[in-house]
């Protein structure tokens, strides 16, 4: 009986604790989609309707949604290119974790701060084009380019990616590396069959981290890019502050949250399948 009673005292406990957590959770999360998917069923006059929902699925809107995914995509996968090189090498070297504060500093700092920063960097009397006017090339139009936008924006989600396939890589056992040279595997060979599937968690983790923020980019848009690149983000921001029509933001915000929540799913079914075999 004593140790039922202790058993019903720590649920209890246990119980209080998440009351914090859980109104967290209501007031921070549930309660503003609720608000948005409410604010997606009026019109710009206040009445209620779907029509915004079949607005959406306009060629305008669709194509804006291919265009948030294509240049999501690209800045995930550039992203992931330097990134893993980049943990690769800090998982070698001697001080291991002043370097990996060094990579996550910039996080720290402003992201309004750090877009200023690169429009005097690629501006045309900037840093770059100083350069490139000093090697011959002559001055180049580098900002409100494709270009601009996606190099800026892989800097500001580099350590967001660095940091899960980093953790990745620690955990990795150095002895099946060790054991794969022994059986004669090159070093791509080892890379490709051994590094990269036990790693694979932390490249899921990090390109989630950087893909889902990526789709609803709005203000690199509108100071790098110049409006060159429309994204769902952008439309967004569009919709509440200059057309004033709050159901149709609200309704892009409902679809991006949707899809944010299924790739949060997809990627923990896909861990549970691997713990579970």
């Amino acid at each position: 009986m004593p140790s039922r009673t202790r058993l019903r005292m720590s649920d209890k406990s246990r119980n209080w604790y998440l009351i914090p957590y859980t109104a967290w959770i209501v007031l921070f999360v549930v309660a503003p989609i609720a608000l948005v998917v409410y604010y997606s069923l009026f019109d710009i006059e206040g009445k209620f309707t779907f029509s915004n929902y079949a607005h959406f699925f306009t060629p305008v809107y669709l194509r804006m949604t291919l265009s948030s995914f294509w240049y999501a995509f690209l800045i995930t996968a550039f992203s992931l290119l330097v990134a893993y090189p980049a943990a690769y090498l800090l998982t070698r070297t001697k001080h291991k974790q002043l370097w990996l504060l060094l990579i996550i500093l910039p996080s720290w700092i402003n992201l309004l701060l750090k877009t200023y920063a690169f429009l005097g960097i690629f501006g045309t009397y900037g840093f770059v084009n100083a350069v490139l006017e000093t090697v011959g090339i002559g001055k180049q139009q580098i900002l409100f380019t494709d270009f601009s936008f996606v190099f800026v924006s892989v800097y500001i989600f580099i350590p967001f990616m660095i940091l899960p396939v980093f953790n990745a890589l620690e955990k990795m056992n150095p002895s099946l590396i060790d054991a794969a040279r022994d059986l004669g595997a090159s070093s791509w060979t080892t890379f490709r069959r051994v590094i990269f599937p036990l790693t694979i968690s932390g490249v899921k983790a990090g390109c989630q981290a950087v893909f889902i923020p990526a789709l609803s980019l709005f203000m690199i848009t509108r100071l790098i890019a110049g409006n060159r690149v429309i994204t769902l983000g952008t439309a967004i921001e569009q919709h509440f502050l200059v057309t004033q029509d709050w159901g149709m933001g609200a309704t892009i915000a409902v679809f991006l949250v949707v899809v944010m929540a299924l790739i949060m799913v997809l990627t923990g079914n896909r861990k549970k399948r691997e713990v579970q075999g």
